[in-house]
């Protein structure tokens, strides 16, 4: 495609980008549009839509979505960083400004409209969050004296309040628990380990105390048989079941055509129904390579800052989808969590290419490392900085 004596930017962006982590990253983006088609069409007639219209939206998702990708993949590290700065800024000002302007669904203000067009802020706030909290830990850990990681919880605890107050329960978890990432990563006691798990317990008895939507999915998750809706999740069971190892074939699940949100949330019991168990499990083995392979490209990188920055993207990744297939397997209660780059959504598509597009700008190889014949030094993120 390009040829190594080039020098031109774009040469330069092939020969040091991870292109397997790219194209596992495509694979997810064509694997999400292949499953809207059998998926969308039974959501889209129940809303007295035409049945195409939700393929013809995700279709039309994808062109940014990639742009957003591959645009943000050609960052320097200290332009990524730029970018994830202003976008964090941006965001938590509109996460703020949904308290007040955003528009109620379900008791909810999640979401901010422009010009006819919706936007979830907290989308984008998870990405951008944890390559500038990457950033502040890192100069603590270099710097003594800067109070990088005291800034970083200070803007956890801003953008948990915010949350709270939508309610959102599953994407502050989220937000913590990124936070929480950075602080294993770049190395504290056990005391603290122990510490954490305490307040998210804390959490999460005061997440039911005082948010009675949250405690009736609880209740409900507990006991099913307690009078609450639990029609979606048996639909999307139901799905699982049907589909057996290999499927019963593009639009020809019953029980997928049973569930609201077949195409957005659920998915993945969705792909189950018309493509299988096995089909499945290639899936979530695409997602685990990814998350590995992010992880072994971190470790290579000399700079503390793009190591933590990049595993912490690729760990939220990884909890991003596992809550999904947690609520899809019905081990956690239902929460509104997309599958990256496979559920519909715009706001989700671009907000997981932008924080993906990130990583893999995080964790492209320097000109020295490619040169290089022997084998690549794999370093922790508690090694010091070069």
């Amino acid at each position: 495609m390009f040829s190594r004596a080039q020098k031109t930017p774009l040469a330069e962006w092939w020969w040091s980008i991870d292109r397997g982590l790219l194209a596992a990253l495509l694979l997810l983006l064509a694997a999400g549009m292949v499953l809207s088609f059998p998926a969308s069409p039974p959501v889209a007639e129940r809303l007295g839509l035409s049945p195409w219209h939700f393929v013809v939206r995700h279709a039309g998702f994808m062109v940014p979505t990639i742009a957003v990708l591959v645009g943000t993949s050609l960052l320097t590290h200290r332009q990524a960083r730029v970018a994830a700065l202003l976008t964090l800024a941006i965001s938590l000002v509109l996460l703020w400004a949904t308290l007040r302007f955003g528009t109620e669904v379900k008791g909810a203000r999640r979401w901010i409209s422009f010009a006819g067009q919706s936007l979830q802020p907290s989308e984008f706030v998870k990405p951008a969050f944890a390559v500038i909290a990457a950033w502040l830990f890192s100069e603590s850990m270099i710097v003594k004296n800067v109070p990088g990681r005291l800034i970083a919880t200070a803007i956890m605890l801003s953008i948990l309040t915010a949350l709270l107050l939508q309610p959102d329960i599953g994407q502050t978890a989220l937000v913590f628990a990124t936070w929480a990432t950075l602080l294993f990563l770049s190395g504290i006691s056990w005391w603290i380990i122990v510490g954490l798990a305490g307040a998210a317990g804390a959490m999460l008895f005061g997440a039911y105390t005082f948010f009675p939507h949250f405690a009736r999915r609880i209740d409900t998750f507990l006991n099913p048989e307690g009078g609450g809706n639990t029609y979606q999740i048996d639909r999307a069971l139901e799905s699982l079941l049907e589909g057996g190892w290999f499927g019963r074939g593009p639009g020809e699940s019953i029980a997928k055509k049973m569930i609201p949100d077949a195409h957005a949330d659920y998915v993945f019991s969705a792909a189950a129904g018309e493509f299988g168990i096995l089909f499945c499990l290639v899936l979530v083995g695409l997602f685990a390579f990814i998350v590995i392979r992010a992880m072994i490209g971190a470790q290579r990188q000399s700079n503390l800052f793009a190591r933590l920055a990049a595993s912490t993207l690729a760990i939220q990744l990884a909890m991003q989808a596992g809550i999904n297939l947690a609520v899809n397997l019905n081990l956690i209660p239902p929460k509104g969590m997309t599958l990256p780059f496979v559920s519909y959504g715009g706001t989700s598509m671009i907000a997981v290419a932008f924080g993906m597009g990130l990583m893999l700008a995080l964790t492209r190889t320097k000109p020295e490392e490619r040169l290089s014949t022997g084998l690549p030094i794999y370093r922790t993120a508690l090694a010091p900085a070069e």
